[in-house]
C-alpha cells in the first residue's frame, strides 16, 4: 500500500526543483497543455523557469484542440502562446480524432474538426497557426484515432530518438487513477523518481509530473501570490456556484464531463446552440447528467426485479450491437471473478454474502504474495463500501454500468483495446453513412 510521505518542503519549491532537473537531464522538453488551470500553473512554472534562466531553446506546447471549447479558454490560450512566443514551439491540433460521447446509446464517438460535419461545427478553425487534416506534419496521423493513442505518438514523433521529457500538469488528489500513476511501483521511472514514468517503447521518452502532490487551494494561492495569467473562465465557474474540486476543461461529451454540460448553457448561451446541435444527446445530457437516470444517484431496482433480471430486462432495450458489447464485456467481467480473481483487503471479507468467495492461491503481481479471492457466484448486490471501491463483483455494478452508458465498461476496470478502437471506428464509419 503507498502511503504519503510529507517533507519540510512546500509544493512549489517542489516543482521548482523538478522543473530544474527536468532542464538538466532531458535534451528535449515539451508540455501537455489545455487550458485548464493545473496545465497553466505547470506553464507558468516553465516560463518564469526559463526567463530566468535565459533559456533560449524552445520547448514544444502540444494542444490539443477538440472544437466543444468555451470562447473564454480559447481567448486565454491564444494570449499564452502569443506573449511567450519566443519560448515555445506551438503544436495546436485540429484534428478529427475518436472521441466518446456518453450522452448517446446511437453515436457512442464523435469526431470533432470532422470536415464532413463542417457545418455543425461548435467552432471554426481557431485565428491562430495551427495542424489540420488536410495540414500535418505526422507521418503517424489517420483519421478517427484515439485521443490517447495520438498523444502518445505525438511524443515519440517530437522526440526524434532524443531523451525527452513531456511535463503533464495533473495533481494525484483528483482522483485514484491519477495517484495510482504517480503511486505506482511496478513502473519504470528516471532514476527512481515517481513523479516520472518512461513511456513503454525503445524511444526515451518520459511523462513527468511536476505538480503532482499540489492540491486545487496551491493552485490559486500560487496564481495570486506569483501574479500568474490564468483562464478566466474559472471565474465564471466560481459565480455559478461550482465547487474548486469540480471545475475542469475538457470535452464536452465524455463520461466525466457531460455533468457540466449545462453550464455551456449558463455561460456561453451562443456556444450552447452549437453544443446541442453538435453530437446525438446533448441535450439530454444536459437534463439528465447527475440524475439516477445516467446511474449517479442512487438507483431504485424496479418492483419485482433482482439485479439479475434488471440488467437483462436492459440488454433486451438496447440496440442489438450495443447489448453484444455489453454481454461480451459482461461474461469476460463474470469469468474473471470466477476463474482469476483478485486480491482483496481481508478486512472486507466479512462484509461479503456467506460463502460467495473461496480462494485461488498467490497473487505474483501487483500486492505479491497475497490470497486471490475468487466467487463461486456473481452476489445481486453487496455492502455499498466494496461496490464504490469496485472490488467485488454484483449485478448491480453490470446494470448501472448500462444506465451510465458506460460502453467501454470503464466502471467494471476495462480499458479500451486496440480490438475495440477498430471496432468502434466500423460502426462510426456504419453510423455516418445512415
Amino acid at each position: 500500500m503507498s502511503i504519503k510521505r510529507y517533507i519540510d518542503k512546500n509544493v512549489y519549491t517542489a516543482a521548482c526543483e523538478r522543473i530544474d532537473y527536468i532542464f538538466n537531464h532531458f535534451q528535449k522538453i515539451y508540455l501537455s497543455f489545455s487550458g485548464g488551470k493545473d496545465s497553466g500553473v505547470m506553464l507558468n512554472l516553465v516560463v518564469d523557469y526559463m526567463r530566468a534562466h535565459k533559456i533560449k531553446q524552445k520547448v514544444g506546447i502540444l494542444f490539443v484542440d477538440l472544437e466543444g471549447q468555451y470562447n473564454l479558454t480559447i481567448d486565454f490560450i491564444i494570449e499564452t502562446f502569443k506573449k511567450n512566443s519566443d519560448l515555445f514551439e506551438v503544436f495546436w491540433c485540429c484534428l478529427p480524432l475518436n472521441l466518446r460521447n456518453a450522452v448517446s446509446v446511437y453515436e457512442p464517438f464523435w469526431t470533432p474538426w470532422d470536415l464532413r460535419q463542417r457545418d455543425k461545427w461548435i467552432r471554426e478553425y481557431p485565428n491562430y497557426p495551427c495542424i489540420t487534416e488536410k495540414h500535418h506534419p505526422f507521418p503517424f496521423f489517420r483519421k478517427h484515432m484515439e485521443f490517447e493513442e495520438f498523444v502518445v505518438q505525438f511524443g515519440k514523433w517530437y522526440a526524434g530518438g532524443k531523451k525527452t521529457a513531456c511535463l503533464i500538469g495533473i495533481r494525484s488528489n483528483e482522483s485514484f487513477n491519477r495517484f495510482r500513476t504517480i503511486a505506482v511501483k511496478h513502473k519504470e521511472m528516471l532514476s527512481n523518481l515517481n513523479w516520472t514514468t518512461k513511456i513503454p517503447g525503445k524511444e526515451k521518452l518520459y511523462n513527468c509530473y511536476p505538480i503532482y502532490d499540489w492540491t486545487t487551494e496551491d493552485v490559486w494561492v500560487a496564481n495570486a501570490k506569483q501574479d500568474w495569467d490564468y483562464n478566466k473562465l474559472y471565474d465564471m465557474f466560481y459565480k455559478a456556484g461550482v465547487a474548486l474540486s469540480a471545475q475542469r476543461i475538457c470535452q464536452p461529451f465524455g463520461d466525466d464531463q457531460r455533468i457540466g454540460l449545462n453550464l455551456f448553457r449558463v455561460i456561453e448561451p451562443a456556444t450552447w446552440v452549437k453544443v446541442v446541435n453538435r453530437v446525438s444527446g446533448a441535450n439530454f445530457g444536459n437534463i439528465y447528467a447527475g440524475n439516477s437516470i445516467l446511474g449517479y444517484r442512487n438507483v431504485k431496482l424496479p418492483k419485482g426485479h433482482t439485479w439479475k433480471t434488471y440488467t437483462k430486462l436492459l440488454l433486451a432495450s438496447l440496440p442489438s450491437e450495443l447489448a453484444t458489447n455489453y454481454k461480451h464485456k459482461f461474461v469476460k467481467f463474470i469469468r474473471y471473478w470466477h476463474r482469476m480473481g483478485s486480491v482483496i483487503p481481508e478486512e472486507y471479507y466479512k462484509l461479503l454474502p456467506n460463502g460467495a468467495i473461496t480462494f485461488n492461491g498467490f497473487s505474483t503481481r501487483g500486492r505479491k504474495g497475497l490470497p486471490l479471492v475468487i466467487f463461486k457466484y456473481i452476489p445481486d448486490t453487496i455492502n455499498s463500501r466494496l461496490e464504490v471501491k469496485r472490488i467485488a463483483p454484483t449485478w448491480r455494478r453490470m446494470a448501472i454500468c448500462i444506465l451510465k452508458n458506460d460502453q467501454l465498461c470503464r466502471s467494471l476496470s476495462f480499458s479500451q483495446t486496440k480490438k475495440q478502437r477498430e471496432r468502434m471506428k466500423e460502426l462510426i464509419e456504419k453510423y455516418n453513412k445512415i
